[in-house]
């Protein structure tokens, strides 16, 4: 959430994961987190041991909602219009933290004025959930603090994922929540390393360290460090990068560690872009789906195969340490893309990782400045550690935000994008769950995970089942704007109905056939994976001989 970065830490935990057992109340909002982040889940159910509200809000019925004092299932897609209706509670009850509004922030009056708009009638007409539900949800939130709030992709990834994140800041500063221990917003990363990605510039219009690519002097910094004139303009999203493929304007992609053939929306209009390409390269530890289509695949090491670094969920940077050398040609990522850089003319001649990270100390001081590998050790540090006798920063924002005082945003609800109608009748959402990881590029080579869940499947509600005379494991299709897929039916009260349900791992039932590529948030440019219009048939069962 680039947008974002100044007023907020990047879109980083403000908080770390050891602090959400000393929360007073935990509130998870668009994310299944037993099955996506298990340790962290382990946090939350000693807080709750130890006393804590658990609040979940969800679409769909996880595990964490059996165990929640108060558990909700909003309509797709409403999640600003919940966040609205339960801060105008809190204000109307006089239950939000008024010093720490009138000291700590600003645009406050924006927001009551917006505020205005969601009393409880109208929140729970839009979200489907009832009043005396979100009274409850506002009072266990802003009175048993601090309240942690945690949120993954079911927030970010929507046509209006930058609102629903700020729509989430707004609740936290609302009740004091920030820079408290047991408080914060904590988006939950997908991914070991996504935290330390965004660090480094893996973004469009940053350098490391969220260094803006726009500022004269910082490009000024990094073009003398690399003796390079750096170009002024931001580069292309991965949204931006698709079109600029069909147009012939983006002739060569260069993918590291990813497999955007699953993983990104509309497959055919992928499919189409993709093949317009002069060249392919696929960086990577397995053949995935987007390798077995390059033009020329280079084998990476895998995590016990090299040195170097990681920053994770809650921005502590930790050490990785080689267990064995590389198996066969692979080469530690950053010695691939040395070797290609010197080979096109621009050397890079690094001698270890190691030297690597000195350079990310030199070129993003305020977060990285501090630390070396001898402080990492084990526990490693969090940033930001601006200098060799700095501990880290456990908790974001206790004094002061980046940008001086916390700024509400005045955000109202905006509809998904593509709403069921008469044609395509159900509203299909998309995640994860327990034995997989993304699009199971490595879980599902292995035997005893793939054995957990070898097939792609289908979550509808025992009412709609019935309706289209499915049975559990019938096959059935699936069918949007886009295109169509097939997988066997789970019938299942966890999702609501109208509702349905794909996990995003299985590249036999390809879940982005049906996801669109031109819904997407306009600022952060995320596809809008949560929401999608579709139709279902049931397809005729074959009958073994």
């Amino acid at each position: 959430m680039a947008g974002l970065a100044a007023a907020f830490g990047s879109g980083a935990m403000t908080n770390s994961i050891a602090d959400i057992e000393k929360a007073g109340c935990i509130f998870i909002i668009g994310s299944n987190t037993t099955a996506c982040h298990p340790l962290i889940s382990r946090r939350i159910y000693r807080a709750k041991e130890r006393g804590a509200k658990l609040i979940v809000a969800d679409p769909r019925g996880i595990q964490l909602s059996r165990f929640a004092d108060v558990s909700v299932h909003h309509r797709l897609g409403t999640d600003v219009a919940l966040l609205n209706g339960m801060m105008h509670i809190i204000v109307k009850e006089g239950w939000h933290d008024a010093d720490f509004i009138s000291q700590r922030t600003e645009g406050f009056d924006e927001l009551s004025q917006v505020l205005d708009r969601y009393p409880p009638n109208r929140a729970s007409s839009l979200t489907g959930v009832s009043v005396g539900q979100l009274k409850e949800m506002a009072r266990h939130y802003a009175t048993y603090g601090p309240a942690a709030l945690l949120y993954a992709m079911g927030i970010t990834q929507h046509t209006t994922g930058v609102d629903n994140v700020k729509s989430c800041c707004n609740l936290a500063m609302l009740c004091g929540n920030m820079g408290v221990a047991g408080g914060g917003v904590n988006p939950l990363r997908g991914q070991n390393n996504v935290q330390g990605a965004c660090d480094m510039g893996g973004l469009p219009n940053v350098f490391p360290g969220y260094q803006p690519v726009t500022d004269p002097e910082v490009r000024a910094k990094f073009s003398a460090a690399w003796k390079k004139e750096l170009p002024a303009v931001p580069g292309l999203t991965i949204t931006d990068m698709v079109p600029a493929m069909l147009e012939g304007c983006l002739k060569a992609l260069y993918v590291i560690g990813e497999n955007p053939k699953l993983s990104d929306p509309d497959w055919n209009h992928l499919h189409h872009a993709l093949k317009n390409l002069d060249l392919l390269v696929v960086q990577e530890l397995f053949l995935s789906e987007t390798a077995q289509v390059a033009d020329v695949v280079f084998p990476a090491a895998s995590v016990a195969e090299k040195d170097g670094t990681f920053t994770n969920t809650e921005r502590r940077c930790l050490r990785i340490r080689k267990a064995i050398e590389p198996v066969g040609d692979a080469l530690a990522d950053w010695q691939i893309i040395s070797r290609l850089s010197s080979a096109m003319g621009y050397p890079m001649e690094y001698g270890s990782a190691e030297e690597i990270f000195e350079e990310i100390r030199q070129m993003a001081p305020k977060s990285y400045g501090g630390m070396t590998y001898e402080r990492l050790g084990i526990d490693g540090l969090q940033w930001p550690c601006p200098s060799t006798d700095h501990s880290g920063t456990p908790i974001l924002h206790t004094q002061t935000f980046p940008r001086g005082k916390g700024k509400f945003h005045g955000v109202d609800y905006q509809a998904p994008a593509e709403l069921p109608d008469e044609e395509y009748p159900y509203a299909l959402t998309t995640g994860r769950m327990f034995a997989h990881y993304h699009t199971g590029t490595m879980t599902r080579i292995s035997e005893k995970l793939d054995n957990e869940q070898p097939t792609g499947y289908v979550s509808i509600h025992p009412e709609d089942a019935a309706r289209l005379d499915v049975a559990a494991g019938d096959p059935v299709r699936l069918s949007s704007r886009r295109g169509e897929m097939e997988a066997p039916a789970r019938i299942t009260r966890s999702v609501p109905i109208g509702t349905l349900f794909l996990p995003i791992h299985f590249g036999e039932n390809p879940t982005n056939v049906l996801t669109s590529a031109e819904t997407f948030d306009p600022l952060a440019k995320i596809p809008e994976f949560k929401v999608a219009a579709v139709r279902v048939e049931k397809l005729p069962v074959e009958k073994e001989l």
